[in-house]
């Protein structure tokens, strides 16, 4: 399920749009104003930004400038008002990936939304450089790499990161993590503990404080980045 973050200060607007997206299948989180976007951002993983231009505290301009100089690369389509000026908007400095002027049709929006989180699939797949943490992984070499250069990860530490990857912001239980990564549910729950806190050596800038594996106490793990 693709997660998408609603960010408009019209109130109606934004809680109108968290229905229908939840209503087309999809989890939506929502803020009114830049400054509780970005902490969101910050805090959860999101496959889509759908951003108001206009805003108190901070503009949709501004956000998006931030969390890109924060090497955020979630896809964004910008809400702008009519006459705003989009090639500004949609600039290379600012890496806007649509836009959509109001009054939109509801039809085309998640038409859109569709388009660009289907893009983003693809381009997953086909991408060789992913950033977890501190390490930049290509999961079709099973190669590995941080700013000192190349880190060595078994064949099964590829497996349970890319499956952790595949399934971000969700919580896994270690069951399934034996289940669907090692293919044996018999196996102890202390191997998936095991391999985590090797995973964590290594993507994490703290291990002891993690902030891309996260436990959840009593089920199991999961990724928000």
């Amino acid at each position: 399920m693709s997660k998408i973050l609603v960010v408009d200060d019209e109130e109606n607007l934004r809680n109108g749009l968290k229905d229908n997206f939840e209503f087309d299948g999809y989890e939506v989180d929502i803020a009114e104003n830049g400054l509780d976007a970005h902490e969101k951002i910050c805090n959860n993983y999101y496959d889509l930004i759908i951003l108001d231009v206009m805003m108190p505290k901070l503009s949709g301009i501004d956000l998006c400038k931030k969390i890109r100089k924060e090497e955020n690369n979630t896809p964004i389509i910008f809400l702008t008002a009519k006459g705003e000026e989009i090639d500004k908007i949609l600039g290379l400095e600012l890496g806007a990936d649509d836009y959509i002027t109001k009054p939109f049709s509801l039809r085309e929006l998640l038409a859109r939304v569709k388009t660009i989180l289907r893009r983003t699939e693809n381009s997953l797949v086909k991408s060789k450089a992913i950033l977890i943490g501190k390490l930049k992984v290509d999961f079709i070499s099973f190669s590995a790499s941080d700013e000192n250069g190349d880190v060595n990860l078994s064949h099964k530490e590829f497996e349970l990161l890319q499956y952790l990857w595949e399934h971000k912001g969700k919580t896994t239980s270690r069951e399934d993590l034996l289940k669907n990564v090692w293919g044996d549910i018999y196996l102890t729950t202390r191997t998936v503990d095991n391999f985590i806190v090797r995973l964590r050596q290594k993507i994490e800038v703290n291990p002891d404080k993690p902030k891309i594996i996260l436990t959840v106490h009593g089920i199991g793990y999961k990724m928000i980045s």
